[in-house]
């Protein structure tokens, strides 16, 4: 199933290219999937690691997961992915509110996601300092509310010793970055 998926992605986001990069866009969903087998995921979240940005970006759909997948990785992929046509506060507030009250396989998918955007970002400070802002709709301080307010979000209803060993890293980057 791993494997589907991970072919899935590949050729769903075939010509894409990361935001600020002339890496394949590939490349983000690998890291994210490795960050949740890393962290003991189960193999449907680690499938939804590597398909959960391929409704959101590309032609497949939900229905696609749906019939490929099966109910569990469709309702990762589902939770996960923002509705394009809303103004991007109100997006970023819905991922927000779905960390602080998703499962602990939302939260992780999320926060794994989080994670490798803000290890790309924490990169791209370091090479290009202050200008890598500008390569955002939304400027350093609305993305310092955005990912702090992950971090303050995804140990809701969860204790430390329970979450991934990713959460911890996640919260010291944001510091890292934001400070």
């Amino acid at each position: 199933m791993i494997e589907q998926a991970e072919q899935l992605a590949v050729k769903a986001h075939d010509g894409q290219k990361r935001k600020n990069s002339s890496d394949p866009y590939i490349v983000h969903p690998r890291r994210v999937s490795e960050i949740l087998r890393a962290g003991g995921g189960s193999a449907a979240l680690i499938c939804a690691g590597w398909l959960h940005d391929v409704v959101e970006d590309t032609e497949v759909t939900i229905e696609d997961i749906r019939k490929q997948f099966g109910n569990q990785v469709t309702e990762l992929v589902a939770a996960h992915t923002e509705n394009k046509r809303l103004p991007w506060k109100q997006r970023k507030q819905h991922t927000i509110d779905t960390v602080r009250n998703g499962n602990l396989d939302i939260k992780a998918l999320i926060v794994a996601d989080k994670l490798d955007n803000l290890l790309s970002i924490h990169t791209d400070q370091l090479r290009f300092g202050e200008k890598v802002w500008d390569n955002f709709n939304a400027g350093y301080s609305q993305q310092k509310w955005y990912y702090q307010s992950v971090a303050s979000a995804m140990y809701n209803g969860l204790s430390k010793q329970d979450a991934p060993p990713f959460f911890p890293e996640y919260a010291e980057l944001v510091e890292q970055t934001f400070d």
